[in-house]
Formats: structure tokens, sequence, C-alpha cells
């Protein structure tokens, strides 16, 4: 059973895992480097939980601590019970939800032990927004993605935003980073992969004509918000694919068009799709 420890203090050394999560580059840095990252809420903390990551601590206010009982007494972890004040004054930022949780991050698989057993992988080149990774993150769990993989710049999935966005999306599809970019995509092609590139370009082939359902192995290629792939990575890709857009639309935000992506991925739009035709026809 954890212990249940009353602080009063912000400067107290114990909460160091919360001390100010709203400076972006600290946290980028410190986190990885102390292999730790925080999950906040109920609903998040209880799935990192279930994904297997260990808990280093909780910083609960008050009313949480009965919600959260039932984690609080299978954890040997210590439970920090604060007020709402001294929680924003470590944190930096008023904590909503009330709960948050220090949680040891588990090594990351190798690309290689990904596409092993994959047939349905995005990859993300350059995609350093928090709350884009983890749009698409919660996209390639609920669509039936097996894999991300992502280029050496990615932000970091389990960021507090990225885990927060996600809903916990990230604790439930396994991630790797290919070490070389793009020179790592043809470790993806070997491995029997179809590399389909996301791209407004007009000579790009629109997804109902790719038909990435119908594919083996695919892989989906998302580039950052604004600048798209590289020109390198768009060379690299076996194919170039948009999506069809109207009323002057160019482009989509990249979270959004990694949901249609990846819905085209699993077959999703095409059976959509095909029932509104059968449903026109009857």
């Amino acid at each position: 059973m954890a212990d249940l420890i009353t602080v009063e203090d912000p400067d107290d050394p114990r909460l160091l895992d919360y001390t100010d999560l709203t400076d972006v580059e600290l946290r980028r840095k410190r986190e990885p480097a102390e292999g730790l990252f925080i999950a906040e809420g109920e609903k998040v903390i209880r799935r990192a939980k279930e994904a297997g990551y260990e808990m280093r601590s909780m910083l609960l206010s008050a009313k949480w601590i009965d919600v959260m009982r039932d984690v609080i007494d299978e954890l040997p972890a210590p439970v920090y019970a604060v007020s709402p004040e001294l929680a924003e004054r470590v944190t930096g930022y008023h904590v909503h939800r009330g709960a948050l949780a220090s949680m040891q991050r588990k090594p990351l698989p190798t690309a290689a032990e990904l596409l092993g057993s994959a047939r349905r992988v995005v990859v993300m080149e350059s995609v350093n927004d928090h709350t884009n990774i983890g749009a698409i993150f919660r996209s390639a769990a609920a669509l039936g993605m097996d894999a991300v993989l992502l280029s050496p710049d990615c932000a970091d999935p389990l960021y507090r935003r990225s885990v927060k966005v996600s809903m916990g999306a990230v604790f439930s599809v396994p991630y790797a980073r290919l070490e070389n970019w793009p020179k790592g995509l043809e470790q993806v092609r070997e491995a029997g992969f179809t590399l389909l590139a996301l791209t407004p370009d007009e000579k790009a082939r629109s997804l109902d004509e790719a038909a990435p359902h119908t594919m083996d192995r695919v892989a989906l290629m998302l580039g950052a918000e604004g600048g798209g792939l590289s020109r390198q990575a768009l060379v690299a890709a076996d194919e170039w694919v948009r999506i069809p857009m109207s009323h002057g639309v160019d482009s989509l935000n990249v979270g959004a068009a990694a949901a249609v992506a990846v819905a085209a991925g699993a077959g999703v739009v095409v059976a959509v799709r095909r029932r509104r035709t059968a449903g026109a026809e009857a």
C-alpha cells in the first residue's frame, strides 16, 4: 500500500518530478534524460498503469484521494496530498484534473522489432507539435494501426501534452524512432512495406485510387504542419497520395489528415462509401 503524505512546502524535494511542468524546453530535455513522464488525469493515469508503466509517485489534491483510492491501495509508490494552490505553485499551472502521476519510462523497441509483426504503420517526419503527436496516436490506436515510427526530430509522444491529447492512446500503439533519416525508410521498405507519402501535390494519386487497405503491408508517411514531408522523404516514398478536397481547401491539419489516412489504410473510408452507395441504390 502506498504511503499517503501531506506536503505543504512547494520546495519539498520529493515533489521534484512535478516542478515547472509548463517549461516545455526544460521538460522535453529533462524527462527522457531522467526516464520519467507525467500522466495527468484519472483516465490517463489508469491507462498508463494498465499498460504496465511503473509509477514513481502521485500528486493529488484532497478531493481526488477517494477517487484514486483503489490505485493508491495497490501501489508501493508514495502519494503526495497537496492543496490546489500548492499544486499550482509546483507545476506552474492550475491542475484542473487534480491528479498527476510520475511514471517510469520503458526502453523503446527498435524499428526492426516493430516491423517484424506489423502490417499497418504510421511514419512521422519532423512532427514536433505535441498536440498533433497526441492526435495522430489517438487516430492510430482507434483505427487499428500496428505501430508508429518517428524521425529523430519528432516530438516526444510521452510529453504531458501529447499523452493528454491522445487520452492515453500513446500507451496502446508501440512506437520506435528511425535513427537515420531518411535512410531509415529503406529499412521499412525492406520489411515489405509500401511507402505512401501524404502530400497535396497535384501529381499525387488520390487515397481512393491507391487503396492502401488492399496492400499487404503499408506505411503511411506524414510530415510536419505547414511544410509537410521533406523533398528527401518524398523521393524515398514508393508513391505519393493525396486526400481529395472540396471548396477550395488545399490541405488539412496534420492531425486531421492522419485520421483520414489511417481510416483509408484500415478500409474504414471505403466501407462507409460502400454503405452510402448501397443506400442510394436501394
